[in-house]
């Protein structure tokens, strides 16, 4: 097992002292950067980027060769299970992912194939186990699933959307049929993301990019319950390591509260609730990660620099040593200047220091 040179991600997630705050960002192998247009045209399209190993840790790789990152996060989409369950994943130009089969019935979800995702998403192990390799202990893994929720959105409508017409349909005149297909997902989640720790990520993190879409009631009902299903059912120990995860809902910062009860190590927050709040309301329970609008990133370097450091003087506001995790609300867009992430990550190393010394 290789020690790892720089920890202190880890050591976060877990409340563990720290140096200085860590920090990595949401997508940060993408569109933005030129050497991964460079290798994206390579590879063809998206998925047979996501399908080849050698391209797949090459882009996962290319933003810690520009960055002082402290995390490499799996490159990969969140789609990769449904496209796994037979819905024929594909990307169209400026409309996004889409699926040639819906699942709007009871006979839908009952027809869904067993999923077995050692076998199923090989692709994605070895890309986990190839790039574990070629990190050679610099800085640790994450990897990653989207939500049940959130992968039953897009595999109910078809693709993305902007009002959830059929989803949210199915959930209130169908609702034992969308349990059901949440079930089924929250079991695959669970396999996948424990063979993508046994193949050797050191953390995982869960992406509930919709569950912001939903009433409180119902968030707790098919949000929420599904991922505490998940939580519980990982190894969150490997070769005598803790394996940490991260509950991310975008636009969830009312649930802490119960977000905090899954048992999750870490909740992450977008840009519309204050650090000091959180803070005071995990209270120690959880490591928080967040919370910086990623359209901050257009901003000059003084303006990027000037929110840097008001994020973290808003996390340890209270005094707190350790626990939180630098990061954007949400992914990095295709529209940054790539040299602009480059002064947030600095100013958080250097600037969070005054606080941890």
């Amino acid at each position: 097992m290789t020690t790892l040179k720089n920890d202190r991600f880890l050591r976060a997630l877990l409340r563990e002292p720290v140096d200085c705050t860590p920090v990595w960002m949401m997508r940060q192998a993408g569109r933005y950067l030129p050497e991964y247009r460079e290798t994206r045209a390579k590879a063809g399209d998206f998925l047979s980027l996501c399908k080849n190993t050698d391209f797949a840790c090459e882009v996962t790789l290319q933003p810690l060769r520009r960055y002082a990152l402290d995390a490499a996060i799996l490159f990969s989409d969140i789609l990769t299970v449904p496209d796994a369950l037979g819905l024929g994943l594909y990307f169209e130009a400026g409309e996004g992912p889409k699926f040639h089969r819906t699942i709007r019935t009871e006979q839908d979800v009952a027809r869904l194939p067993k999923f077995d995702a050692k076998s199923d998403l090989s692709y994605v192990m070895n890309a986990v186990s190839t790039i574990r390799s070629a990190l050679g202990g610099e800085v640790p893994l994450i990897g990653f699933s989207g939500s049940p929720w959130t992968l039953a959105t897009y595999m109910i409508e078809g693709g993305s959307s902007k009002d959830f017409r059929y989803s949210k349909e199915m959930l209130y005149t169908q609702p034992e049929v969308l349990h059901a297909l949440l079930d089924r997902l929250a079991d695959a989640v669970i396999d996948y993301l424990n063979a993508q720790i046994d193949a050797g990520a050191q953390a995982v993190q869960i992406f509930d990019s919709w569950g912001g879409a939903l009433a409180h009631q119902q968030y707790l009902d098919f949000s929420l319950h599904y991922m505490q299903k998940i939580v519980a059912g990982l190894h969150r120990e490997k070769d005598g390591q803790k394996i940490p995860v991260i509950l991310f809902t975008k636009g969830g910062g009312q649930w802490l509260e119960p977000m905090i009860a899954t048992g999750a190590d870490a909740l992450g927050l977008d840009w519309t609730t204050p650090l000091h709040t959180a803070r005071q309301i995990a209270k120690g329970r959880v490591a928080l990660q967040g919370n910086l609008d990623p359209a901050t990133l257009y901003g000059s370097f003084s303006e990027i620099e000037k929110a840097v450091k008001a994020m973290l003087d808003d996390a340890y506001a209270q005094g707190e040593k350790t626990g939180y995790i630098a990061n954007l609300g949400h992914g990095i867009t295709q529209w940054v200047n790539p040299d602009h992430p480059k002064v947030f990550i600095d100013t958080v190393h250097e600037y969070s220091a005054k606080y941890l010394g």
